[in-house]
């Protein structure tokens, strides 16, 4: 449910201040982002993907990245961890950004595709939701960057990170947010994940002090939701 998302008004509070921290954070788009991505994928893969070997790209937010925390700790990082258990050959690029819009995530999609991957994690929207912006820009960028991946990688497969908005934010603005995700999942035949913070939104003990970025707990459950739609691809 919606409510269980943030737990109180305090919690609220700090979400909209919190949404021009993670502005501020994104900075800009340009070469400093790109070698900071670079730099993030290998720390998280540990080396370069060895010849063979398929890549899952995580593209997101904060979220992905792993905010306030290494990067060791994110979530794709604890999917490596479970695929190098299973012996999969698959190998995880973390391709997460702190306060990345849909918009922004267009544009740098581009950059990303110079190098070929076979699963795409998408985890973008939730900085539009808490920003305000209007949700059909939101659902025309994801599926750009859907069509950018398909045209230049046809057999790429998806999985879509579900996110939902506190009821602050307005009953019908937080409705029609959530339903964004499981329509794109529907039109571009993308397993979905129904709601990535299940678990972990609203829950003080398994999130930072910000109240919004999940602690290394946090993360687990963050790895589970998403290895629970993942797993079937690999």
């Amino acid at each position: 449910m919606l409510r269980h998302y943030f737990v109180s008004s305090i919690v609220l509070t700090t979400l909209f201040s919190l949404a021009s921290l993670m502005s501020s954070c994104s900075g800009g788009q340009g070469n400093a982002d790109q070698e900071k991505e670079k730099a993030d994928s290998v720390k998280a893969t540990g080396k370069k993907a060895d010849d063979g070997v398929k890549k899952i790209l995580f593209f997101g937010t904060s979220l992905t990245a792993g905010y306030g925390l290494d990067i060791t700790e994110a979530f794709p990082a604890l999917i490596q961890h479970k695929i190098d258990s299973l012996k999969l050959p698959y190998k995880v690029v973390n391709a997460g950004l702190s306060g990345e819009t849909s918009a922004a995530g267009k544009t740098r999609i581009d950059w990303l595709l110079n190098q070929p991957f076979d699963i795409m994690v998408l985890e973008l929207g939730a900085n539009d939701g808490l920003r305000g912006l209007p949700l059909s820009q939101t659902k025309e960028n994801l599926q750009e960057i859907t069509d950018k991946v398909k045209k230049k990688y046809p057999k790429v497969r998806f999985v879509l990170a579900g996110m939902q908005m506190p009821p602050s934010m307005g009953a019908d603005y937080a409705q029609e947010f959530k339903s964004i995700f499981p329509e794109l999942a529907k039109k571009n035949n993308m397993v979905l994940i129904p709601f990535l913070l299940q678990g972990v939104g609203g829950v003080p003990k398994l999130n930072q002090k910000d109240g919004i970025h999940p602690t290394v707990a946090g993360q687990k459950i963050l790895a589970e939701n998403v290895w629970a739609r993942l797993k079937g691809l690999l």
